[in-house]
């Protein structure tokens, strides 16, 4: 009692009242955490009972909340006509018992997706998601426009990307986030897409690499190479390296490549261990599918490899990620007996919100008031926990973007 004492913790008449200089403060999530003035710390526990607790229920009516231009969470009442930074919720918290908001725990491949972004505010942050319209894309792109950050949603098809962007306002009409043409299967859109966005003087804070086709036909790109290839890595590649000076006057920034398991069935060289290019944009008579999509992941994780290993001195880190085994996506959409395998399996495979959040994991950034353990420079992530790639130590993408100049880059 002494001890408590001595700390001022003892001045209160009520278990929760707060000691003096000590704030209660609410994130977007509605998880509570707690303001020392005197210390300049903030902390998740109750500096008196060490109970964790969020806020219940929606705002009342006529109550809005926003954030102000240094990321704090404040309360407009429009019926009074007043604003305030205390969450008029705080009267009615609960304890928090299932979920632990505590950031130092270790994510896994259980983990859902408001376990990594809870009590993150991303405003200020630019981000783009390729592929964002549907599956992992728009639910990566709609859970980081809810918490704040500026997401352009780059896409092929402009109509289902208006769509998406109307079904994230929909939901928090003060989103900022809008679409973008951006057509992976030809270098000239690539190109297009890059000049549109620099033209805009943004910044660039986190870049995801998500678009993808799985399970398609042969068919050569206007640019003459085989579809697969080119939409899964090569324009991805292309784009990176035309929005690399943006990334790198964005600092700190990074790049999120997703890759998948299937990378380790397959290989890229030939008979005498060196590049083999046929084999990444076969000829017809060459092709199989499923081969064409683990050959094409092999190579985001190279080129996510060697990108970090040339940009993190200057700011911008990359790591790429398996976002996990499951069928919930669009991937299958190219032919039907993929749709019926996938269907089969779906009810043994992960949620839409459990693949994101690997992705989640991947792009997220230290605070500055609450730690949050520091992501690796470059690794192969499966289910937020850093795994090895097949080959990645063994090939090197200089070689590979040598050869892949003179075909247009």
């Amino acid at each position: 009692m002494s001890a408590l004492r001595y700390a001022g913790l003892d001045d209160t008449d009520s278990e929760d009242e707060l000691p003096p200089g000590w704030e209660e403060r609410t994130t977007k999530d509605g998880w509570v955490y707690y303001a020392n003035h005197d210390e300049l710390k903030t902390q998740w526990d109750h500096p008196k009972t060490g109970k964790k607790k969020r806020v219940a229920g929606d705002l009342p009516y006529g109550w809005e909340q926003e954030t102000d231009e240094n990321g704090q969470v404040y309360f407009v009442d429009h019926i009074n006509k007043r604003t305030t930074y205390l969450d008029p919720r705080l009267a009615f918290t609960v304890e928090e018992t299932s979920e632990n908001p505590n950031v130092r725990q270790r994510y896994d491949g259980s983990s859902a997706a408001m376990e990594i972004l809870q009590g993150r505010d991303l405003s200020g942050k630019v981000i783009i998601v390729t592929g964002a319209n549907s599956g992992i894309g728009f639910e990566t792109a709609r859970s980081l426009a809810l918490h704040g950050a500026h997401v352009v949603l780059a896409c092929r098809n402009g109509v289902r990307a208006t769509e998406a962007t109307q079904k994230i306002l929909e939901e928090w009409h003060k989103a900022k986030v809008e679409a973008m043409i951006l057509d992976l299967s030809s270098l000239r859109s690539v190109q297009q897409f890059a000049e549109a966005f620099k033209a805009r003087n943004l910044p660039l804070h986190v870049l995801i690499c998500n678009a993808a086709v799985f399970g398609h036909p042969w068919q050569l790109t206007v640019d003459g190479l085989e579809t697969t290839f080119q939409v899964n890595h090569l324009g991805h590649f292309y784009l990176v390296q035309l929005l690399q000076g943006v990334l790198r006057r964005s600092t700190p920034a990074r790049v999120v490549v997703v890759s998948s398991e299937s990378h380790r069935f397959t290989d890229i060289k030939d008979s005498s261990g060196k590049l083999d290019f046929r084999l990444l944009s076969p000829a017809k008579k060459d092709y199989w599918a499923m081969l064409a999509y683990n050959r094409s992941k092999h190579c985001n994780i190279l080129f996510s490899n060697e990108l970090n290993r040339r940009l993190s001195p200057h700011g911008v880190t990359s790591n790429a990620l398996h976002p996990g085994n499951m069928m919930y996506s669009s991937l299958h959409r190219s032919w039907w007996l993929y749709t019926l395998l996938f269907s089969l399996a779906r009810p043994f495979t992960k949620s839409m919100t459990m693949p994101k959040t690997v992705i989640y994991y991947c792009n997220r950034e230290q605070p500055p008031t609450f730690t949050v353990p520091s992501l690796q420079s470059w690794r192969v992530w499966a289910g937020c926990t850093s795994t090895t790639a097949v080959g990645a130590s063994r090939h090197r993408l200089p070689r590979m973007k040598h050869q892949l100049l003179p075909c247009g880059i």
